[in-house]
């Protein structure tokens, strides 16, 4: 980091010259609405070690801000005009920027955690703790580490366990062979075997034939667990 502050040569009564605090964190607060703006600037405005140095109204902004002032940290909103701040956070990675990201956004759900964390950024935050926790998850990225709260750390755990999970069991449907992964997508849909006989121009036998040998495979034996393993995989929405 950057020496940003000058030397404090106000002298005491028993000591030389007392330097000012170096390693300031130049932080670029993106959110397109410029009254949050305000408020994150003024929490961050009581920490000496930290100073904003740009506001961004939308991601494309924030993704050229960073580069152009040499931040360490974007504290960057999800929902944002012309690039949201996932690809504004996946565009920093690319671009190899020193900048880190902190997702500050209103959602709390686990399925936006693993996603973010994945696009690069290097830490999560929740508006409503912004006032409590702002600063030292600035910090925090600032340093390296990685932020997040405890609750979204127990989702990020529980997430990780789903990846994993579904990765076996995708692992598992990619080793189908084409014609079996139409058989069980369409039983999954509900189809029965003389109409899934029907689409892929098969007779049911072979339908049961096939069935047989996914059931083997997969260890899938009634219809839901056919629905539960495509629903996983989200087999039903492809």
């Amino acid at each position: 980091m950057r020496d940003d502050a000058t030397m404090d040569t106000t002298n005491d009564a028993n000591a030389g010259p007392r330097p000012a605090p170096v390693d300031v964190i130049r932080v670029i607060l993106a959110d397109d609405h410029a009254v949050v703006r305000a408020g994150l600037k003024a929490v961050l405005g009581v920490a000496k070690d930290i100073r904003v140095v740009g506001e961004a109204a939308n991601g494309r902004d924030a993704v050229a801000m960073a580069e152009r002032l040499d931040a360490d940290v974007v504290v960057m909103d999800l929902s944002m005009p012309e690039m949201d701040g996932t690809a504004a956070t996946k565009a920093l990675a690319a671009k190899g920027s020193r900048a880190r990201v902190l997702v500050l956004t209103m959602h709390a759900e686990d399925e936006y955690l693993v996603p973010l964390l994945e696009a690069g950024a290097a830490g999560y935050l929740v508006k409503s703790a912004a006032d409590r926790e702002l600063v030292d998850a600035v910090r925090a990225v600032a340093h390296g580490d990685t932020y997040v709260q405890p609750s979204a750390a127990r989702a990020l755990a529980r997430g990780l366990r789903r990846r994993e999970e579904h990765a076996d069991e995708r692992g598992k449907f990619e080793r189908l062979t084409e014609r079996e992964r139409d058989v069980l997508r369409l039983v999954a849909a509900g189809f029965s075997a003389p109409e899934i006989g029907e689409q892929l121009f098969i007779s049911p036998k072979t339908v049961d034939t096939y069935k047989q040998r996914i059931g083997e495979k997969l260890g899938l034996t009634h219809r839901s667990d056919y629905v539960k393993f495509a629903l996983k995989l989200g087999l039903l929405t492809e």
